[in-house]
């Protein structure tokens, strides 16, 4: 049974002109980093349209999203700001219902 989430993340970024393949590559490669953080049990890249990209990840509580937010993937998304995307949206959300993975 997979593990409930109570908080999550949504991330919303715009590619720089130009940029859109090389957010695409940065997302694909963010699986690789989340994969070994134990508490992030969710976790979604997406194309919102042309330049419009964004991140979607939940956590069992905000210990965990605390946690995800001062590792890899923040330091990522900080090094990349105004080099691949303009400065990203961070909306920390609460989780009011889920239909877990089975």
């Amino acid at each position: 049974m997979a593990q409930p989430v109570t908080v999550g993340l949504l991330v919303r970024l715009e590619a720089l002109p130009g940029r859109e393949s090389d957010v695409e590559n940065f997302l694909q490669q963010g699986l690789g980093i989340v994969e070994q953080e134990p508490n992030t049990v969710r976790w979604f890249a997406l194309r919102f349209g042309p330049s419009s990209f964004g991140i979607y990840d939940a956590f069992p509580d905000d210990s965990g999203r605390q946690t995800h937010l001062s590792g890899q993937v923040g330091q990522a998304l900080k090094e990349n700001t105004g080099v691949l995307f303009a400065d990203p949206t961070v909306e920390p959300v609460d989780v009011i219902a889920e239909k877990a993975p089975v």
